[in-house]
């Protein structure tokens, strides 16, 4: 995957960020921090590494002043396609390598293993709960 994604510029690490920052956006640090369970600080090192590069922008809460939020920018919503095809390529190569069904079950036992480990796909719940207003309005 390291090699996959460094062709498009990124790291997995960050692919997650950007892909967990589509589903949040516009978010704050902290709450994306609070998402991948890790310090603000940790978060506030990646984050200043996709604003860099463009991936990634930060401006006032319109709400808050005295607080930011962070949006993809163009650039990052594009390299959106980039990860999901790598992503894509990967899941290729493991059903290649351990055929369809056993890279299935190998893909529903990791989900249920972080799952029983506390585990949750960062920003999926930002996504249920906005579907989930959605329903209600």
């Amino acid at each position: 995957m390291r090699e996959r994604l460094s062709e498009v510029g990124i790291r997995p690490r960050q692919a997650r960020i950007i892909q967990a920052l589509s589903r949040m956006e516009p978010t704050s640090q902290v709450s994306l921090a609070r998402e991948f369970r890790i310090t603000p600080a940790s978060m506030s090192t990646m984050t200043v590494r996709l604003i860099e590069a463009g991936f990634v922008s930060r401006g006032p809460h319109p709400d808050e002043a005295r607080s930011n939020v962070l949006r993809l920018t163009e650039r990052g919503r594009e390299l959106l396609s980039d990860i999901h095809a790598a992503w894509n390529d990967i899941d290729a190569l493991i059903e290649e390598q351990l055929g369809a069904q056993n890279a299935e079950t190998l893909t529903r036992l990791t989900h249920e293993l972080r799952d029983g480990l506390g585990g949750h796909v960062p920003g999926a719940r930002s996504t249920e709960a906005s579907a989930a207003g959605k329903e209600l309005s």
